[in-house]
């Protein structure tokens, strides 16, 4: 992996201050590469070269972006394998993980290709005699995107892919922990394959300095849609500025996801169910289950097979395609990790499996008895840590689920689907999944959540409601008469 720079204007960049920091293994801490640490002078040369190609860019005939992407999408497919080494090397990222990020951004590009051919408007019915009326949707302009470390590859695909497609331009921040995989990555393969210089700018930045490129964003009239994918903080002081600049925003935020096994539920295949949905990837991801809600009747059976599945977990390098649980995104993450579980077992909690850090590692971790007022309890952590609560029914799992504040997604274990259903209905959430666990996406999905998870939908099927603007335009063949 090679130094990460600056990408504007179609050509690579060292910051304006000179400045870099060194992007770090998570695995093993050797330094795997010197990253440009830009600000708000970088940000402002990505804004202004995006808004100079938006004109002809939004202008292009739907034939060159189709071609873009579905070369892109073939260039990803081809650089697969080293692709899948520079997500272990810079987020700890499995090979299982891996093989889904690559499957998800390939699939991305090839449904982000057809967007070139969406309809632009439709036809209005009007009441005035002679006039056609039509509703007709235009790119908004520069997009700045704010991708997080987790899903690097995906996050920052998915942030970007949408609004190019449908011919805006885009100013992407990925993250300090992630600036070659959800950054200078995307830049490689999109200039290869032949999209105009301007069209999609990378800026990165040291640790801390998010807010400075962010802000930039806000405080330009060339940016008019900002997305973002990371905590509901962070989100929250983003949408906050960002209201005060009337500027539209779409926000994925942090999700304490239910997952509710239900009395008539297979147990077996509820437990490995569970184990991938809280799991996978170290349980960095936003889908991932935090809280299983377990009926009483299968309890016993569940928590006993669950703990003992759990306990045996591969841990370790994640280069060694065995490893299940690799190591967690930097020390702070650990000591966070590290702080609330010890915070719950103070309180009460009790540890089936897992609990002890083995740097830079968390072992997955299943805890019961967890009080309500703990971190735990109430917030998302980041990492393999699942709690486990016994209920009386599927009713009362749902009645537990809706008291979050955040709403992101949920699954529900039964072989009583009709039933099921009906309980999805009820709870307060995006995405419900029915006899599957809560990781489940796919580019054409409306993605997103509710209350403190965030605003809008991401998603290829819904990117054209997010970034573009309906023009109402009317047409008369003739003049009016006019009463005056």
């Amino acid at each position: 992996m090679q130094a990460v720079r600056h990408f504007i204007g179609g050509t690579w960049a060292d910051a304006a201050s000179g400045r870099t920091y060194d992007n770090r293994s998570p695995w093993s801490g050797e330094v795997i590469g010197a990253v440009a640490a830009g600000d708000d002078e970088d940000a402002a040369r990505a804004i202004a070269a995006a808004h100079t190609a938006f004109g002809e860019w939004s202008q292009a005939a739907p034939v060159r972006r189709q071609t873009v992407f579905l070369r892109a999408a073939d260039i990803l497919e081809n650089r697969r394998r080293s692709v899948q080494e520079a997500l272990a090397r810079e987020t700890g990222c499995g090979s299982q993980f891996g093989e889904i990020q690559v499957d998800f951004a390939v699939s991305l590009l090839r449904q982000a290709a057809q967007l070139a051919y969406r309809p632009v408007g439709e036809m209005l019915a009007s009441d005035v005699p002679g006039t056609q009326a039509l509703a007709v949707r235009r790119p908004v302009g520069v997009v700045g995107a704010i991708a997080p470390f987790n899903a690097s590859l995906t996050l920052s695909g998915r942030a970007i892919a949408g609004p190019l497609a449908l011919g805006n331009t885009v100013v992407l921040k990925p993250s300090e922990e992630s600036p070659y995989t959800g950054g200078a990555l995307w830049a490689e393969i999109l200039q290869e394959a032949g999209l105009p210089a301007g069209v999609l700018n990378v800026v990165t930045h040291a640790p801390g300095e998010a807010g400075v490129i962010a802000d930039a964003m806000l405080d330009s009239r060339h940016v008019k849609r900002i997305n973002f994918t990371g905590s509901t903080p962070t989100g929250r002081r983003l949408a906050e500025k960002a209201g005060t600049r009337l500027k539209r925003v779409v926000l994925q935020l942090s999700g304490q996801n239910p997952m509710i096994v239900a009395e008539d539920a297979d147990v077996d295949y509820a437990v490995d169910a569970a184990a991938y949905g809280a799991f996978l990837h170290q349980g960095q991801l936003c889908m991932c289950a935090r809280r299983i809600y377990v009926a009483r009747p299968v309890a016993e059976e569940f928590l006993a097979k669950f703990a003992a599945k759990v306990a045996t977990l591969p841990m370790g390098d994640p280069a060694d395609p065995a490893t299940v649980v690799g190591p967690v995104i930097n020390e702070w993450a650990l000591a966070t990790l590290e702080r609330r579980v010890k915070q719950a077992v103070d309180a009460g909690a009790r540890i089936l499996a897992g609990g002890e850090p083995q740097p830079p590692c968390y072992p997955a971790t299943v805890l019961v008895d967890v009080p309500p007022d703990t971190e735990l309890a109430e917030s998302e952590t980041f990492g393999p840590i699942v709690t486990v609560e016994v209920v009386e029914s599927a009713e009362e799992a749902v009645a537990h689920a809706n008291r979050s504040e955040l709403g992101l997604v949920a699954s529900i274990i039964s072989r009583n689907v009709p039933r099921a259903m009906r309980l999805a209905a009820r709870l307060e959430v995006g995405i419900v999944h029915v006899n599957d666990q809560t990781v489940n996406d796919e580019p054409q999905m409306p993605f997103g959540g509710v209350k403190d998870t965030g605003w809008g939908r991401f998603g290829i099927g819904m990117a054209a409601e997010e970034f573009t603007e309906l023009q109402w335009v009317s047409v008369r063949e003739q003049g009016r008469a006019f009463p005056f």
